[in-house]
């Protein structure tokens, strides 16, 4: 007879993760894990010991993802700074990775081992926005200035119900092209 086959432990972080997005932190349980995957709670304890170990992965797995894979994908891509920096807010707050990032702030409001999670994620990506700026600026104060609101009009355009004339998606656009213009490769 073979043996009994397990569930990966990525299927429970990734379920974790949909669940985390949809429902909240405290919908992530694993009864309702192991119901969403078809299996029984006895196959989550050979992947995980607690419901800690589990949230520890899926927060481990939302920095990968949201950070070392858009970064790794962007340097392989090349372009230069300009095209990095649009592509980077494309590529971390996508229809896939967004919905996770968004519920993560909102968890952050109410844990501080999260909110310590979410500061340490946002600092490496304000990192890497500075780091392509300065190729682009020489002044450290205009640097962390166009950092501070590239990446603020990443998160605050999700949090923003207001109407646009001409619309959302051109008035990022525009957006991002003042937040860029008048810098010159150095």
């Amino acid at each position: 007879m073979p043996p009994p086959i397990r569930t990966p432990r990525q299927s429970w972080i990734d379920e974790g993760l949909a669940l985390l997005a949809a429902d909240g932190p405290d919908a992530v349980r694993v009864e309702v894990l192991a119901q969403r995957l078809g299996v029984t709670r006895g196959g989550f304890y050979r992947q995980f010991a607690n419901r800690g170990d589990l949230v520890t992965a899926m927060l481990d797995t939302w920095e990968q993802r949201s950070i070392d894979e858009v970064r790794a994908r962007l340097e392989t891509e090349g372009g230069d700074a300009r095209s990095k920096v649009r592509r980077a807010g494309m590529l971390t707050f996508s229809a896939e990775l967004l919905p996770v990032d968004l519920a993560v702030r909102n968890w952050a409001r109410r844990d501080p081992g999260v909110a310590a999670r979410l500061r340490r994620v946002d600092n490496r990506r304000m990192g890497y926005l500075r780091e392509l700026l300065s190729t682009l600026c020489d002044d450290p104060a205009e640097v962390e200035a166009r950092a501070m609101l590239a990446f603020s009009l990443l998160v605050g355009n999700h949090l923003i119900a207001a109407d646009h004339p001409g619309g959302r998606d051109r008035v990022l656009a525009d957006a991002g092209r003042l937040l860029l213009s008048g810098l010159t490769q150095l």
